[in-house]
């Protein structure tokens, strides 16, 4: 990320720019999208439902509230780079959060911007002179979101350590009136919010990403009193952006699903190990959710990758795999380019996902399941794929038209930049 030492002053201007062959015109006030990470639409219901939602059941019986399809596999990397791209992910080159680069055989976290092979939407608002602001609950996404970006990014995981120099603002803390949060809390969404609504009343931003973190969805259910809580809280922060004039997009880069058995454990396959013992030793099993909040999910979601020994035995392999119980859908390399849209460089040999309750792991010595505690909500597979997309001010007919197609949460900036009345 560049940053601005004379950051821009004034009302938010209306121009039009283009990035990944999309137009965007955003109109002369501040544009705000909300990347709520692993909400289901079960827990917008459930909130609206309790009561504990009161803007957001205010801009919805006025603006637009539908389902969009996420990006498969339904993980955090793979949905934030294609949301701020406007791109899916064959064209942002991120296939998941954790791969064997083909260069060198290593397994790497897809957690820098050397893989991202677009330009971002953020970047691109930024050069034409809006004031843009992209705030990252977990800092892994901080580089790959703030790639060209001349404007302001930081993490709420590290916002104590944010500088002038390399995040285009200082004195975090001081801004948001808040502590810098642990990250395995509801504070660190929260704080993103929060710091977004100052950021807006400073004028310090008038074109903001914000994304949140799922460790409440990973560990409580929609009617739980904790997700009550905290549902309502970013409420608030909506109420206090919209009482700023913001016009704001929420959607989610996957939903949540319980992965247990009926007593409680968690419902794992170890692909690998299943492999091993059928194939013999070498069809590694990489599971693309790893990354460095293993208290989340402990590397265990409903989509991995298999990289085979013999390639000969593709069709003979992903035969056996799609017969085991809670598998769902077994790819080959080919098919999950076209039908998942995924880069094919950058995937295993096949693609395996699991049903709405199972998760896949590698073996159990790879995954440190005393990393669960009160039941295992994963995601990654086809069963958190759709998410809800709201936008707090009515859409045009054009975009309405959109709507009732096969929307994707990677269209939420267009749909906000372009596709609302009373701009």
């Amino acid at each position: 990320m560049n940053s601005t030492s004379d950051h821009r002053a004034g009302e938010p201007i209306a121009v039009t720019f283009s990035v990944n062959d999309r137009s965007y015109s955003p109109p002369a006030r501040p544009i705000v999208v909300i990347c709520v990470d692993g909400c289901g639409d079960e827990y917008l219901s459930t909130s609206l439902a309790h009561g504990r939602m009161p803007h957001l059941a205010a801009v919805i019986a006025n603006g637009y509230r539908g389902m969009v399809r996420a990006a498969l596999p339904s993980f955090t990397n793979v949905n934030n780079a294609s949301i701020t791209t406007g791109m899916p992910p064959v064209g942002t080159g991120f296939g998941g959060n954790f791969f064997i680069e083909p260069e060198t055989g290593e397994e790497v976290m897809m957690n820098s911007s050397k893989y991202l092979r677009c330009g971002t939407i953020l970047a691109a608002a930024a050069k034409v002179g809006r004031k843009v602001a992209m705030v990252t609950a977990k800092n892994k996404l901080l580089e790959i979101l703030s790639h060209d970006l001349e404007g302001i990014a930081f993490s709420s995981e590290f916002a104590n350590q944010a500088q002038k120099s390399t995040h285009g603002i200082e004195n975090v803390e001081a801004l948001v009136g808040l502590p810098t949060p642990s990250i395995y809390t509801g504070d660190a969404s929260l704080f993103v919010l929060t710091a977004g609504s100052k950021l807006i009343e400073h004028n310090l931003a008038d074109f903001l990403y914000l994304s949140l973190t799922d460790y409440m969805q990973h560990k409580f259910a929609p009617h739980t009193t904790e997700s009550l809580d905290f549902y309502e809280g970013i409420d608030t922060q909506i109420g206090n952006m919209l009482k700023l004039g913001a016009v704001i997009g929420i959607t989610a880069d996957h939903g949540m699903n319980a992965k247990d058995k009926p007593d409680g454990s968690p419902n794992v396959i170890y692909l690998e190990s299943l492999l091993d013992e059928e194939f013999g030793k070498g069809n590694d099993v990489i599971c693309p959710i790893t990354d460095p909040y293993v208290v989340h999910h402990a590397s265990l979601g409903s989509e991995v990758m298999v990289y085979l020994k013999d390639p000969s035995q593709t069709a003979e392999i992903a035969d056996w795999i799609f017969q085991l119980d809670g598998i769902t859908e077994v790819m080959d390399r080919p098919t999950a380019v076209k039908k998942m849209e995924l880069p094919g460089d950058r995937i295993g040999d096949l693609i395996v996902m699991s049903a709405r309750d199972v998760v896949i792991g590698r073996n159990p010595e790879y995954h440190d399941l005393s990393l669960i505690k009160g039941g295992l909500r994963s995601h990654g597979g086809r069963y958190e794929e759709m998410v809800p997309m709201v936008i707090t001010k009515p859409l045009t007919d054009e975009y309405m038209a959109k709507a009732a197609k096969d929307p994707r949460n990677f269209d939420i900036f267009e749909f906000v930049c372009n596709g609302t009345h009373n701009r």
